[in-house]
């Protein structure tokens, strides 16, 4: 199955993926930019720079300097993760799948002076490989603890960088099976800096893979699917259904499983919650002082993934249901400035905070983002919203009017400034860039 993946990346050129695909594609990395450079001045950023020390020729996205490539690429995907205001694909891959890819693509791009339509092939090809190795194992590889943006993620770094290097099938099943060596990434540092690290580490993990391939190193072709391989050791509890794997090229999970858009900088699983909880507090004029108690009705896959429910910082408050339904009722939207952490003791927020539980509902599927929050009021009143997906999915997408927003926003919050229209019109038709270094100087100083 290595191998044939291996072809199947190898061998894909802008002219074999559908245009709706480049065209998801496109909207995929304009996002994933725009939070990057947003999450750029974030403490998380700021200790991967750190760690990162030394200047090269690599641009940082939203900052003054910039470095060699593995830890720009780094310090880029950490960025773009920080503020978990980034994609996700679910239940395809239970995990982010974006931001491990778009870092190291435009690294690599601006090196090479790749084309736009060269990193958004490369994108396709690294999404197609993330949602190829990750069904077998869904959902109890997460399920089992692991965080999937960095355990699967860095196979799409790689694949994606091998695509966009025009690898042979065998220096791509070298760049697949050395990756297999390197996932890494844990659910319990949800609510901590080391979250946003999953993803640099996945992305600079994904990218090494591949540079070590292309100088001729070599791994085991079976390190992903043979005995005491990749399936093996990360499955969970259950065996890896390998009839589960797609037939490439033939089924683009870019359309069918598709990429949906966060419109909340919070874990996604709080997202039909908070939704819920808006349209409720909107269509009933409650207030804080209004609500005796708050029931949030949702998957196992929450409860696991939401394990702060008196958070202390911002970090922590992105993965509190109970934070994220009390900042919703009091201030009737979620942004950016909701996880600062003197935003944490909002009075209004806390007294609904206080209200508030998480209950799992054992008929909803593991990992599904379904929510329905029951409001009681001090008078007595029950009232309740159920919703089945947040806004921003595939089959719902923000219009482009609200991508634009969302990029600008995240543009203004850059530690530097960023010239937000010139990058909107060269990321917005990216396929039409001769050579991405050129869009990248829009996003730098």
């Amino acid at each position: 199955m290595t191998e044939a993946l291996g072809r199947f990346v190898a061998d894909l050129t802008v002219d074999d993926v559908p245009d709706e695909a480049i065209r998801v594609a496109e909207r995929a990395i304009l996002d994933t930019v725009g939070v990057t450079l947003a999450g750029a001045g974030t403490h998380a950023t700021t200790c991967a720079r750190g760690a990162a020390a030394g200047s090269g020729e690599t641009t940082l996205l939203g900052r003054e300097d910039r470095a060699p490539l593995s830890d720009a690429v780094f310090v880029n995907g950490t960025a773009g993760h920080a503020l978990d205001f980034d994609d996700v694909a679910l239940p395809a891959m239970d995990g982010h799948p974006s931001v491990p890819m778009v870092a190291p693509l435009l690294a690599v791009a601006e090196r090479e002076g790749a084309s736009g339509g060269d990193v958004l092939t490369a994108y396709v090809a690294g999404f197609e490989t993330q949602n190829y190795l990750s069904r077998p194992l869904s959902p109890g590889h997460y399920e089992g603890g692991w965080h999937a943006t960095s355990t699967v993620g860095l196979f799409g770094a790689a694949a994606a960088v091998a695509n966009l290097l025009e690898f042979s099938v065998e220096e791509t099943v070298d760049a697949l099976s050395i990756a297999a060596s390197m996932p890494a990434g844990l659910k319990r540092n949800f609510g901590s800096t080391t979250k946003p690290l999953h993803a640099g580490q996945a992305a600079r993990s994904g990218t090494t893979a591949a540079l070590l391939a292309a100088e001729g190193a070599s791994a085991d072709p079976t390190a992903i699917e043979g005995d005491r391989g990749y399936f093996d050791l990360y499955r969970g509890d259950g065996e890896p259904d390998l009839e589960a794997l797609p037939e490439l090229g033939s089924r683009w999970s870019v359309l069918e499983d598709g990429v949906d858009v966060k419109k909340y900088p919070c874990c996604y699983y709080t997202h039909a919650a908070i939704y819920a909880a808006i349209g409720v507090a909107d269509e009933f004029n409650l207030e804080p002082a209004d609500i005796d108690g708050i029931a949030v009705t949702a998957s196992q896959a929450a409860a696991d993934a939401l394990h702060h429910d008196d958070p202390a910082t911002g970090l922590e408050g992105k993965f509190s249901m109970p934070y994220v339904i009390g900042h919703a009722i009091a201030h009737r939207a979620v942004g950016l400035a909701a996880f600062e952490d003197d935003a944490i003791d909002d009075d209004g927020v806390q007294a609904v905070r206080e209200r508030t539980t998480l209950v799992v509902d054992d008929d909803l599927a593991y990992d599904s983002n379904a929510a329905t929050v029951t409001v009681t009021t001090r008078d007595g009143e029950t009232v309740e919203r159920f919703e089945e997906k947040p806004p921003g999915t595939h089959d719902d997408p923000l219009t482009i009017d609200e991508l634009h927003e969302k990029f600008r926003m995240c543009a203004a919050n850059a530690p530097i400034g960023v010239d937000a229209n010139a990058a909107l019109e060269a990321l917005d038709d990216l396929r039409a860039v001769e050579d991405v270094s050129a869009a990248l100087e829009h996003l730098s100083s």
